[in-house]
């Protein structure tokens, strides 16, 4: 595969999270409007598969979105998944239009970062829904407490 094509692919990436980001956005402001919940679903589902969006439901409804916040503001999410418990990354790079995420699941490594057939995995989807809707489970952390636990997500 040639440089042109791996950044045209890149690109349109990028494009595609930020239209999405967007997106995201305005289901918040439907989601808020009891009467057109289903038009919020429908714009999901344009972009997203069922199943992706069904299961980031689930995740919500069943309280597994943690928000783990210190005394100086910083946020640290993981999500309960069916297996293991993952961290959830939803604002790498803030001066990006397009906004990256990132989630240790291996549906994201692979359906995401590989073979690049999803923009998003269950665990992406229902923490910028969760944290849209004010709906995950916060938790206060020390400091260092954070910092362990960030550290126990970084290989050495």
């Amino acid at each position: 595969m040639s440089y042109k094509r791996v950044f045209r692919r890149s690109t349109q990436t990028k494009r595609a999270v930020c239209h999405l980001r967007s997106l995201l956005y305005h289901i918040r402001a439907l989601i808020y409007l009891d009467d057109v919940v289903d038009e919020g679903i429908a714009m999901l589902r344009a972009v997203l598969p069922d199943a992706t969006i069904i299961a980031a439901l689930d995740i919500i409804d069943r309280e597994g979105v943690m928000k783990y916040k210190t005394s100086w503001g910083r946020h640290h999410y993981e999500v309960l998944g069916t297996t293991s418990t993952y961290t959830v990354f939803p604002h790498l790079d803030a001066a990006s239009a397009a906004g990256s995420s990132y989630c240790t699941c291996p549906s994201f490594a692979y359906a995401v970062l590989i073979s690049e057939n999803h923009l998003m995995c269950k665990h992406v989807l229902a923490v910028c829904l969760a944290d849209r809707l004010s709906r995950c489970v916060i938790r206060p952390i020390e400091d260092d407490d954070l910092l362990l636990k960030i550290a126990g997500h970084v290989s050495p």
